[in-house]
């Protein structure tokens, strides 16, 4: 099966590795230190040229906290009346001077992380108190500088039960939208799985007993909702590795963009491979959409070992996986 699209229009950049919280969560297992590895503002720069140059038309800012990045407001500039723009922010460094800020560049879309409805909750997982009081501050202050402005949380045993009232506080800060993100086993994550992890049945049913303000769109990253997005699928870390999908980052290397072009690693066997969608089960679901098939590579990949095989936050292909328990072979990677 040949892959969807012969080259991506639209591309996720892990801006940095650094961040100034300690979330409990952190799939990117982000530390407050500076890596010297990383990208510099001219690289980051060059890249963002290339792209354009290569008709990719929107580019996802993602982190660590790429505001911690004293560059970052440079690097967006430099892209944002060329591309569409979005960000990803733990929003404790924005304030009205710097929603007003984001708002003059230009960007398109920035997505707020809420793990909870309550401070308690959400301050516990960042490790940081004060940091729900300045992300709610934060989305307000980006809605009233008229930027497109959605929230995120990932689904967790210690929030499962403010769900609910996670939206409601979405619709009471006045988001169009409201994320409900899967749990993934990677990073600082993986050491805190026992207490963090929910079974499968446990999450289907909290995500149907949700019910919806009025107006709020609820987006879900759960198997059939969020299909195989690996045909279109494309990520480069703070330190220039083309990796596909930010959640491959433990996985998978196709090259380093310092090193070859972007397009090239594009081209990469495995890379290709996940971009065509060939996996060993799927449902109709998956197969009504060409490429979409088997859900998330990088879960199916952990709790498996294989790349071919069936997502298991999926309920018709779980195979009795249970999400709770972790692979030895992961735990065996450090956190």
């Amino acid at each position: 099966m040949q892959p969807v699209l012969n080259s991506p229009l639209s591309i996720t950049l892990s801006i940095t590795q650094t961040c100034n919280l300690e979330c409990k969560h952190c799939y990117a297992d982000c530390q407050a230190e500076e890596a010297s590895a990383e990208l510099t503002t001219d690289e980051w720069r060059r890249f963002l040229d290339y792209l354009v140059k290569n008709n990719f038309i929107s580019v996802y800012f993602e982190g660590g906290e790429p505001l911690f990045r004293e560059d970052f407001l440079q690097i967006l500039e430099h892209c944002a009346r060329r591309m569409m723009t979005m960000l990803r922010s733990n929003g404790t460094l924005i304030n009205r001077e710097m929603a007003h800020r984001l708002k003059q560049i230009g960007i398109g879309r920035v997505l707020v992380d809420l793990m909870g409805a309550r401070a308690e909750t959400h301050d516990y997982f960042t490790g940081v108190s004060g940091s729900f009081v300045k992300a709610c501050e934060a989305v307000r202050h980006l809605l009233e500088a008229g930027i497109d402005t959605d929230v995120l949380t990932i689904l967790n045993r210690r929030n499962m039960g403010e769900l609910q009232e996670y939206l409601k506080l979405a619709h009471e800060l006045g988001v169009p939208r409201a994320g409900i993100l899967r749990l993934y086993p990677l990073g600082r994550a993986k050491s805190r799985w026992d207490e963090l992890a929910m079974s499968l049945q446990e999450q289907m049913a909290v995500l149907g007993s949700l019910v919806p303000p009025p107006g709020l769109t609820v987006m879900k990253s759960w198997h059939p909702n969020d299909r195989n997005c690996c045909w279109q699928a494309a990520a480069v870390d703070p330190f220039g590795r083309s990796i596909g999908c930010a959640y491959l980052r433990e996985y998978v290397d196709y090259g380093n963009i310092r090193e070859v072009p972007f397009l090239d690693t594009w081209e990469h066997s495995l890379y290709r491979e996940l971009r065509s969608g060939v996996v060993e089960k799927s449902c109709p679901t998956c197969d009504a959409v060409e490429g979409t098939r088997g859900g998330c590579r990088s879960v199916a990949y952990a709790f498996h070992g294989r790349w071919g095989a069936p997502d298991p936050f999926c309920s018709t292909l779980n195979e009795g996986v249970d999400l709770r328990v972790l692979p030895s072979r992961l735990l065996s990677k450090g956190r």
